[in-house]
């Protein structure tokens, strides 16, 4: 809205949110008071009145499938992405996938920002700018009035970013592609198509850089138009995220920044939150806040990365209509002992494992222990787990129906860790 009205003082902006006034923030309530060119609907039709207007922004939480039987043929569909996109001056690089996103966009940012600030300080007129921005970053229109040709913007681009795309990135980077947001998308064909944005208007002046390994990553790679450097993730031995860093060195090479310069830089990154980050050792017991693991195939990383050393698993969360064969298969053939189960795919991940025991008709199932809220599950993590093992917060599902998101579900574990260990200290 800030960017809109910079851009046009005198326009009538209308706005649609399904909130009422009253459950708008405070800053929000605000400056709409202030703003005397405004038409606000709010409430459960806040859509019915989209179609008075020439250009319709979507926002990216909105799925496309329910504001389409709102808009009029002659209407424009259009998205902060596209704006952005259509009026960026600079190099914009482009960076999705289901996981891993946040990290590799953060590692880019991290290692062009080290080494092309170098350059840039010897340059005349201050040289190459870099900015994070998109999912993870700050919002992209805000840099659009100040935007140069020497300005880099790594872009975490998302599926709800990209579904109404009509542009891509100079440099597209795709990590992989997993079953997940089908409540917001309706199908994974959709889902995918989304992700295919990315590099779907790109010309043969681009590049996208791709994972090889992810087959249908390979698929929506073999349309591109761009220039294809692929890689196979492989992962440094002590990195305590997860996330490959080939991609990232080869968005270093397109800025010829030398190799041993860029791994430096990824040496130096320190780790984003709630993505297999380490909350501590308390009464002998390492946890790891995995909260970001909201698709099974995230929680299976987090094994592998972590290990034998993993005694208690914390599993389950909101259904969104994926299965869990993989993650009881991997649950199954790990060391784990103690699994903590929450509503409502837990019952589905225990259904699993033990469809998987009785099959073998071997093995002794797990401990398998139920929690309804958070801090009844560090409770039992704590009572369960030995001195010398982790304790591990990776879900395989989304955080809505016990929290608000996935980074209030790491914030409630972290908070009951360090609560109940200083009880047993009082």
């Amino acid at each position: 809205f800030l960017f809109l009205r910079k851009k046009f003082p005198e326009k009538m902006i209308g706005i649609a949110d399904q909130k009422e006034f009253a459950q708008l923030d405070s800053d929000a309530q605000k400056l709409l008071n202030k703003d005397r060119k405004i038409v606000l609907y709010l409430g459960s039709d806040y859509l019915k009145q989209i179609n008075k207007y020439d250009l319709v922004i979507k926002s990216p939480g909105i799925p496309l499938r329910m504001i389409k039987p709102f808009v009029k043929k002659d209407q424009v569909l259009t998205s902060q992405t596209n704006i952005f996109f259509a009026n960026c001056p600079g190099i914009i690089v482009g960076v999705t996938g289901t996981k891993g996103k946040s990290t590799t966009a953060s590692l880019i940012y991290h290692v062009l920002k080290s080494g092309l600030a170098r350059r840039s300080s010897k340059s005349e007129g201050g040289g190459v700018k870099v900015h994070l921005i998109g999912n993870i970053g700050e919002p992209a229109l805000t840099y659009l009035h100040h935007a140069t040709k020497d300005d880099v913007f790594v872009y975490e681009l998302s599926s709800f970013q990209l579904e109404t795309a009509i542009q891509s990135p100079h440099i597209a980077v795709f990590l992989n592609l997993y079953k997940e947001h089908l409540d917001h998308h309706g199908t994974f064909k959709a889902y995918e198509s989304a992700k295919a944005n990315i590099t779907k208007f790109q010309t043969k002046e681009d590049y996208l850089i791709f994972n090889t390994a992810d087959e249908k990553v390979k698929r929506i790679a073999a349309k591109s138009k761009a220039k294809q450097i692929a890689f196979v993730p492989k992962r440094e031995k002590n990195a305590s995220y997860i996330a490959a860093v080939q991609p990232v060195l080869l968005v270093a090479k397109l800025f010829n920044i030398q190799k041993e310069k860029a791994q430096k830089a990824i040496r130096r990154f320190t780790p984003l939150p709630h993505r297999l980050q380490p909350v501590g050792i308390y009464r002998g017991i390492s946890f790891y806040n995995d909260s970001l693991a909201t698709i099974p195939e995230a929680t299976i990383e987090a094994l592998n990365m972590l290990g034998d050393k993993v005694a208690t698993l914390i599993v389950g969360g909101y259904d969104r209509g994926i299965q869990f064969g993989a993650l009881a298969e991997r649950i199954h053939k790990s060391k784990i002992r103690n699994l903590i189960l929450l509503p409502t795919t837990g019952e589905m991940i225990l259904k699993e494992l033990e469809a998987r025991h009785a099959k073998e008709g071997k093995g002794k199932l797990l401990n398998c222990l139920w929690a309804q809220t958070m801090a009844e599950a560090v409770r039992l993590s704590y009572e369960h787990t030995h001195k010398g093992k982790i304790c591990l917060l990776s879900p395989a599902a989304a955080s809505f129906n016990m929290f608000y998101d996935y980074k209030h579900r790491g914030e409630e574990f972290t908070k009951w860790i360090h609560r109940y260990d200083k009880e047993a200290h009082t």
